[in-house]
């Protein structure tokens, strides 16, 4: 199994709207609205490295209103 962590900008104002369509993607396991350089931070679960980044990762980063992404993979 492989976990990652995707930190997501988002258009101002399009937070709240996004948390529950994110919450809902398949492979995602958790999300939070959080303050920092990032306005959500999703944690994603897949059997491969591919699903994670291409599938959990592609998805979310197409949402209306998402306007940045960075994917980390956990290690451990």
């Amino acid at each position: 199994m492989v976990t990652a962590f995707i930190m997501i900008k988002t258009a101002a104002g399009k937070s709240e709207g996004l948390l529950a369509a994110i919450r809902d993607h398949e492979g995602v396991t958790d999300a939070h609205i959080v303050a920092g350089q990032y306005d959500i931070i999703a944690e994603a679960a897949g059997d491969e490295v591919y699903d994670v980044m291409h599938s959990v990762a592609t998805r979310i980063r197409d949402l209306d209103g998402v306007a940045d992404t960075r994917t980390y993979i956990c290690l451990e």
